[in-house]
């Protein structure tokens, strides 16, 4: 299998398409664990900054619920990671390193067959 066969480039573009998936899918689900428990465990202080909207009740709210938003903090870094991530990739295209990797990567799954589970997903 080498890289100048229409089929392998299909093939690696297929893989990289799975992947910008399940890194979604790895958001959403952030959001749905930490996200939820974050936003529960602040749900007094958003009803307070509702009513009385100030800077310091903010910096109050998150500096004494340490656990809620840390869970915010990383939903939302995990959230602008990929999506400045997946931006970089349409506006520039791949690059030439992540390419190699992601070929690599197709390359090392085909060799493994069926055993691989991702096997069934490229074919």
């Amino acid at each position: 299998m080498n890289s100048s066969d229409p089929n392998f480039s299909r093939k690696v573009r297929k893989f990289y398409r799975l992947t910008v998936y399940f890194r979604w899918i790895l958001v959403g689900c952030s959001w749905l664990t930490f996200g939820i428990y974050g936003i529960w465990g602040l749900r007094s202080e958003i009803s307070l900054w509702l009513d009385y909207f100030t800077w310091a009740a903010v910096r109050y709210g998150l500096a004494f619920n340490i656990i809620p938003t840390i869970c915010l903090v990383f939903c939302i870094g995990l959230t602008i990671s990929v999506l400045v991530w997946h931006s970089r990739n349409i506006l520039w295209g791949l690059p030439p390193k992540e390419k190699h990797n992601l070929e690599r990567q197709v390359k090392r799954i085909l060799a493994k067959g069926e055993r691989h589970p991702l096997y069934k997903w490229l074919n």
